[in-house]
């Protein structure tokens, strides 16, 4: 197991879901940027780093089915599976580290919440686009969410790469057309705040 691998193991198996900073009752932003790439209710659509969030629920309940949902924590994942219950036969867990996957379909909708600003090496970077790239059909939305220039500088004692739409963008690269941008000011459960920035790509046909 890597090194990251354990930190989220580890983060996971001794926080319960509303102990972590980066927890929300209702993701209401990404499913706003879901809603607005316009999905049809049987898109693939996958949660990148995933982990415990309610994001899968809220999609499940809004008719999508065909979800998947990706994190290199088994704890995480399994936290989500007893909190939806039965539900939960409808998604495609998937435990890996992003990185190294190696994806076996291609998705619709990529949505990532706060996992592409722990990856601070540029090597790292190079290969979770890779595998974006890998993953998204032509003509297939992305949605990454990360911590904006004025956010935190670490998360869960880990430092991370801050990042803005047009930062977002030259790591995608030119086939990946930004089609909007969201700044939100993240509530932790503890009241604290966090500058995160939203940004939404259409991969071209």
């Amino acid at each position: 197991m890597s090194d990251r691998s354990m930190h989220w193991e580890n983060v996971y198996a001794t926080k319960g879901e509303t102990e972590v900073s980066w927890f929300q009752d209702c993701p209401e932003i990404s499913l706003e940027m879901i809603r607005a790439a316009n999905p049809a209710r049987d898109a693939a659509i996958i949660d990148i780093g995933g982990g415990a969030s309610r994001l899968a629920d809220c999609l499940l309940r809004e008719g999508y089915r065909n979800l998947a949902v990706l994190d290199l924590s088994a704890n995480a994942l399994d936290a989500a599976k007893r909190r939806i219950g039965t539900g939960a036969g409808a998604v495609d867990w998937i435990v890996v580290d992003v990185t190294t996957w190696q994806p076996a379909k291609t998705y619709d909708v990529w949505h990532d919440r706060a996992a592409f600003h722990f990856l601070t090496d540029p090597v790292d970077r190079a290969a979770y686009v890779e595998r974006l790239r890998a993953a998204v059909a032509p003509g297939g939305q992305v949605i990454i969410a990360t911590f904006a220039p004025d956010g935190p500088e670490k998360c869960s004692g880990l430092p991370v790469q801050r990042h803005d739409s047009a930062s977002l963008s030259a790591e995608l690269g030119p086939e990946f057309e930004l089609v909007e941008t969201r700044r939100e000011i993240h509530h932790t459960p503890w009241n604290s705040t966090q500058a995160f920035q939203f940004s939404r790509f259409r991969r071209r046909s």
